[in-house]
């Protein structure tokens, strides 16, 4: 499906104003922003934003919230060829060390040294390969709090492609809950759980927060790992309480290190004490316990 790129331009303060109001925007939606600079001696910065469905109601969205600027910018369009864009940029990717673990593709698996837990994990649909910063510091985390206490059951919330799920599953042999708003990164999950040889330990959903018969029948968790967005992870908040086992493990990511301390007063208001903060490439992840 084509891709829609909806861009204008503005000046100085403007345009990180502008940049600001789309960030806050579409943060729950997951739309990706950029801006750069078109003019540098006059400070001219065109910012865009990238949609594939429900392009006209996203271009009401951007008009709107940028409504209350002095000015008003005309809002273009233009549409990108139908690329597969997440293969096209991991081709010149190499694997990725995260604690004990690399994440490796297929034609790098010689990488893993003696000790290291390979996650084979192709480009595909499904976001998670471990070079972005939440992904790592997931990982990371997940070596200590695993090792310290070996949970018994774990799920995988936003599972992508199942790094996270699988990580679990190798480093403790962890029976894990991989869910999925999205049914085609639960596919995508479920071949990566066979093809790093956990698939009978991982069992995939599709589903959209909680609402799922799985997470009564697997449940409650030892052990949960979130790598979404702030805004999200705030409202899960409650239902993250009812779903953890007493004295277990939270792990959030997908937080920029501006939102951690709101998050974290999320969680402390449904009887979380925050335990460790790691910082990586402008993300924090968290280790909260009931």
């Amino acid at each position: 499906m084509p891709q829609i790129r909806f861009y204008f331009q503005y000046q100085g303060a403007l345009a990180r104003r502008a940049y600001e109001i789309l960030e806050s925007e579409f943060e729950d939606d997951g739309l990706a922003i950029a801006t750069f600079e078109v003019d540098e001696e006059n400070d001219v910065h065109e910012i865009s934003a990238y949609a594939i469905e429900n392009s006209e109601t996203i271009r009401e969205r951007i008009a709107n919230a940028l409504a209350a600027l002095p000015e008003q910018a005309e809002i273009m369009a233009e549409e990108l060829p139908d690329v597969d864009w997440v293969a096209l940029s991991l081709e010149g990717l190499h694997a990725v060390r995260a604690g004990r673990f690399l994440v490796h593709g297929a034609h790098e698996r010689n990488r893993r040294r003696p000790g290291e837990i390979g996650i084979e994990i192709e480009a595909g649909l499904a976001f998670g390969t471990g070079h972005h910063g939440t992904t790592a510091g997931c990982l990371e985390m997940l070596e200590q709090v695993v090792r310290r206490e070996r949970p018994r059951n774990a799920l995988d919330l936003g599972t992508g492609s199942a790094v996270l799920a699988i990580a679990m599953a190798k480093l403790a042999r962890t029976p894990t809950l991989a869910t999925d708003i999205d049914p085609v990164a639960t596919s995508i999950a479920e071949g990566n759980a066979r093809v790093n040889e956990v698939g009978r330990l991982i069992s995939a959903a599709t589903a959209s927060g909680f609402h799922h018969p799985a997470f009564a029948t697997k449940g409650p968790f030892d052990l949960i790992v979130a790598n979404i967005l702030a805004n999200p992870l705030m409202k899960l908040a409650p239902g993250m309480a009812r779903h953890l086992a007493p004295q277990g493990s939270l792990i959030l990511s997908g937080i920029l290190d501006r939102q951690r301390r709101a998050v974290i007063a999320a969680y402390v208001n449904q009887g979380f004490r925050h335990m460790q903060t790691l910082h990586r490439d402008g993300w924090a992840t968290l280790h909260l316990k009931r």
